[in-house]
């Protein structure tokens, strides 16, 4: 069980309102209790933050605002001790402007690092080509000083590195030894789809030599190690999570992919485009993922990122049914087949927070979009609704531990507001209540440690059920379970004609022998055994 921890917004030590190594080792009895085996740590590199630490100018530096190296070094010894492992966020897509090889490679053109990234001429004093930069507009940048172009599928101000160079895969292989070196645990790397780019093919993700060069990493890295490796992988189908994720094939442990998360969007529209949810599509998503990937290959499972909304605000109901909703979607995903992945705050139901000015934001990705779409005319207040439904600040909020101030996230004054909900949302108020959404949450790390059906069995949809129930069977030797979560607001009917022989956990204090005839109250959620295997 992977715990994400943002490191900025999870609890500051000194005052500075900034979120840093020392908070988080004041925490980790907190994260012992929850259960987790790991954190999955976002950037702490040394970085300028353009966007967020995910632009590092030193690999093996600590960003000062986090602490120093020492206390990076004090943090992984402290995890361990607890029996958890620290998991770096690899950024090796590409660098901060401001990186050393950076700088070199712009010096000159005929500078030894010149060939770290990607430059070319432009064409008739216009970009290569038309790709464009994830954070809108062209993902080439000219720069005056040699008159070349590099390439940035981010922010300018992140240049993407030159897999295809040798020298750049060895010298990101020579860091991440580094820290294996350290004692951690293993990496998550972040958009490690496109390193295998071919941009003058305007290929972008998948690129043809990208399992090559995974393999050599292994080869060169962590291969052999008890390490967790998880990449970040937008376009992966089934099949392309089997090439990453079978052990046979030497590459990651097992992937992130992003199917299920864009679904409230319109078709082949941005995320911002918003629809609603239809629970039959992520159904037939969460269906093909648990069957299709087998024994062959091994997934994540998640609502939540630092990325992503609050999922009790984006697909329950942080209005009236939070912590019943919450419930639901912790149960329906930590009973599937995979790694789950708990982000800060969603354990105890942390909610987005609304804003209503563009001031109010503070990740380039929103404001960039904002500026776009006023350009192209849209409504100011339908901006905001897109930016208050998916922008990553709702994910980024502080912590919020308790009622005090700041939401004892810091003495001073925040980086990023606290999201005015704390006084009745925080950690001091879920551990006090025993029915609370934490204990939940911990009571499903347990049973996944307790219970093998639950890692290994396999996964059988229930279809003869109401558009709002999703229901699903996991098979594991002779034991067969069952599954069943409301989906929604409203009261739903439920009827199985087979008698269940033991609540292993549920979000109601309801009696489950009878599955007959039933009404399930809204985001009613209950899983129980069924005994002998039903496929027999």
């Amino acid at each position: 069980m992977v715990y994400q921890v943002y490191p900025r917004s999870f609890q500051d030590s000194n005052g500075d309102g900034i979120g840093d190594l020392q908070g988080l080792i004041q925490r980790l009895d907190y994260l012992e209790k929850l259960g987790i085996g790991a954190i999955w740590l976002s950037p702490v590199y040394q970085s300028p933050n353009d966007d967020n630490g995910y632009d590092i100018s030193d690999y093996e530096q600590i960003m000062a605002e986090f602490g120093t190296m020492a206390d990076m070094e004090q943090l992984i010894k402290e995890a361990d001790k607890r029996g958890i492992k620290i998991i770096m966020d690899l950024v090796v897509n590409h660098t901060s402007d401001e990186h050393p090889w950076f700088i070199e490679s712009r010096s000159s053109k005929d500078n030894p690092y010149r060939d770290f990234y990607i430059w070319r001429e432009g064409i008739d004093g216009q970009a290569p080509n038309d790709l464009e930069s994830t954070f809108l507009g062209s993902a080439w940048q000219l720069d005056t000083h040699t008159g070349d172009y590099y390439l940035h599928l981010f922010s300018k101000k992140q240049p993407d590195l030159n897999w295809e160079n040798a020298a750049v895969r060895k010298a990101v292989y020579d860091m991440m030894n580094f820290w294996i070196d350290k004692g951690i645990g293993g990496f998550r790397m972040d958009v490690i789809d496109l390193v295998g780019k071919i941009p003058d093919q305007k290929i972008t993700g998948n690129g043809p030599k990208l399992h090559d060069y995974l393999q050599e990493m292994n080869a060169a890295t962590f291969g052999g190690k008890d390490l967790l490796t998880v990449g970040e992988t937008w376009g992966a189908t089934p099949e392309i999570a089997k090439l990453y994720s079978d052990p046979k094939r030497h590459e990651l442990s097992m992937v992130f992919q992003f199917e299920h998360v864009a679904l409230d969007e319109q078709p082949g529209k941005s995320k911002w485009d918003l629809r609603p949810l239809v629970i039959s599509e992520l159904k037939n998503v969460f269906s093909k993922w648990q069957t299709e990937l087998g024994n062959q290959g091994w997934n994540s499972l998640f609502w939540n990122n630092h990325d992503l909304p609050r999922i009790v605000s984006r697909w329950g109901n942080d209005r009236d049914y939070r912590v019943q909703s919450g419930k639901m979607l912790a149960i329906l995903l930590h009973m599937l087949k995979g790694t789950p992945y708990i982000y800060q705050g969603e354990e105890i139901g942390m909610t987005n927070r609304v804003i209503t000015d563009i001031s109010e934001a503070a990740d380039i990705e929103s404001k960039n979009m904002y500026a776009d779409r006023l350009e192209k005319g849209y409504a100011k207040e339908d901006i905001l609704l897109s930016i208050n439904a998916k922008g990553r600040d709702n994910a980024r909020t502080p912590m919020q531990w308790d009622s005090s101030k700041h939401a004892g996230f810091t003495t001073g004054t925040p980086w990023l507001a606290v999201n005015q909900n704390y006084p009745e949302i925080n950690v001091a108020q879920a551990l006090e209540d025993t029915n609370s959404l934490f204990y939940t949450y911990q009571q499903l790390i347990t049973l996944r440690k307790k219970y093998p059906l639950i890692v290994w069995g396999t996964f059988e949809l229930l279809t003869d059920t109401t558009e709002e129930i999703f229901a699903y069977y996991r098979h594991y030797k002779e034991e067969s379970w069952l599954i069943v979560c409301n989906f929604s607001d409203q009261e739903q009917p439920f009827s199985l004609d087979i008698n269940a022989e033991q609540t292993i956990i549920a979000n109601t204090d309801k009696e489950y022998h009878s599955l007959l005839n039933r009404t399930l109250d809204p985001y009613e959620a209950f899983v129980v055994t069924l005994g002998g295997n039903l496929d027999a």
